[in-house]
């Protein structure tokens, strides 16, 4: 794999393996049964798209447990704290469309990731019914839930420009991505009764920052949550 491909799949890796610890965190929290093991499945989902892309980019653990926060390349979307219900869905509405976009264009491709996307298409399909659905479901439902989504829509807003960023080594024109993207989600909050936010999707503070290695406050304290026992015991075997 070229060193282009190589930092893709880092960056979909990290993706990936970021939003499937954020989503871990709701387990034995979730506000139903039924919907802490959807969660857990779509966590579980993205872990396993998360090992074969960074499996491609040299050892899943070491770059998963022993990188440091400036070498982490996921968009900082994914790495949002949960919240409350409706700012988990509204952040799950934002990138599962986007990345059941991306997987589409990169299945009907022909380079290194045409396997991995052909698979994943399918799993980010149910991904991106889940959180329409629940978007639907808490926009049009009390005044509290409808109240709550629309907060949340509106906070994470900012943080969907750097989605549409050019990643070297992706053979995706963002662009057309980019409309169709905003084309699903804008139709999918005027069915829930849900105004598209009004605020800018990027900035000079946010926009490709992620990628760049630039991460959020939240970020930090999740990652050494997440990286903690690997590190208090390195070279452990189970």
């Amino acid at each position: 794999m070229t060193p282009l491909r190589t930092a893709a799949a880092l960056a979909l890796g990290d993706d990936a393996l970021i939003l499937s610890h954020r989503l871990g965190e709701w387990m034995g929290h979730a506000p139903a049964l039924e919907e802490e093991v959807a969660l857990a499945n779509i966590a579980l989902d993205l872990l396993g798209q998360a090992r074969v892309l960074l499996s491609t980019a040299g050892d899943e653990d070491d770059l998963a447990y022993l990188r440091e926060e400036r070498a982490f390349r996921n968009v900082q979307l994914v790495e949002q704290p949960n919240g409350d219900f409706a700012h988990t869905i509204a952040r799950q509405l934002y990138f599962s469309t986007y990345q059941h976009l991306l997987y589409g264009e990169l299945a009907r491709g022909d380079s290194e990731f045409t396997g991995l996307a052909a698979k994943a298409v399918k799993e980010t399909a149910y991904h991106r019914d889940h959180a329409e659905q629940w978007t639907l479901r808490l926009g049009d439902g009390t005044d509290v839930s409808h109240a709550r989504m629309r907060t949340a829509c509106e906070a994470l807003w900012r943080f969907t420009g750097e989605l549409f960023q050019p990643v070297e080594g992706l053979d995706v024109d963002p662009e057309p991505l980019e409309a169709a993207w905003r084309a699903s989600v804008e139709a999918v909050l005027t069915r829930a009764g849900l105004p598209v936010p009004e605020g800018p999707r990027t900035g000079a503070w946010s926009a490709g920052a992620g990628r760049q290695g630039v991460h959020t406050e939240s970020f930090g304290r999740m990652l050494a949550e997440m990286q903690h026992l690997h590190r208090s015991h390195p070279g452990a075997t189970w």
